[in-house]
């Protein structure tokens, strides 16, 4: 019963002309599409429950704010207008939430020009905790290349990346996103199992 009195409340301040209303539909609108953003990521990269319990706040705020500026738009347009800058606003700030929260993993591919470096920049970054694996390639003059791939969460890539840069500034790298993993080793895995224990 209180919810259907808020629910009739609210939709009676939306039909007004007040100014707070563009307000409240900018930044609910901004909410929603942030969350769209986010929970496409999440499901991309396996997390279904997180992106399925996201849904349910998203498609609630889309029946309440998409309702209000489809009924009266044309007699207001600050309702379309505050919707469309909302849209864009909240696709911008939805990709920013993917980047500081980073979830997921990473695979990075690093050629490197000589073994020496290779076996340098190797060295390293099993020092530092990571599982690093090196393969022979060849380039397009036939030379002999060397080629570390290893697996990261998404968080520790830009650490990474700059870890790399330092230790081999003639490295070169090649970033993509990793859905399903099953097997391998990653840094703070003996971590992680020696916790559980």
């Amino acid at each position: 019963m209180h919810m259907q009195a808020f629910f009739t409340w609210f939709d009676a301040f939306l039909s007004s002309g007040s100014f707070w209303v563009y307000i409240v539909i900018f930044f609910g609108k901004v909410l929603e599409v942030s969350l769209c953003t986010l929970r496409i990521v999440l499901i991309n990269r396996g997390e279904r429950v997180k992106g399925s319990l996201i849904a349910i706040i998203e498609i609630t705020l889309w029946l309440i704010i998409a309702s209000s500026v489809l009924d009266g738009w044309k007699n207001d347009i600050g309702k379309a207008i505050s919707y469309a800058l909302a849209y864009a606003g909240g696709n911008y700030i939805g990709s920013w939430l993917d980047e500081l929260l980073a979830f997921g993993l990473s695979s990075l591919q690093i050629v490197v020009p000589t073994l020496d470096e290779t076996k340098k920049l190797a060295n390293y970054l099993q020092s530092q905790g990571y599982g690093v694996t090196s393969i022979d390639v060849k380039g397009k003059d036939a030379n002999s290349h060397y080629m570390l791939i290893m697996m990261i969460k998404r968080k520790l890539l830009k650490s990474v990346m700059e870890e790399i840069q330092q230790t081999c500034p003639a490295a070169m790298i090649t970033v993509s996103d990793v859905k399903t993993v099953r097997g391998g080793y990653m840094r703070n895995a003996k971590q992680r199992n020696s916790a559980r224990k």
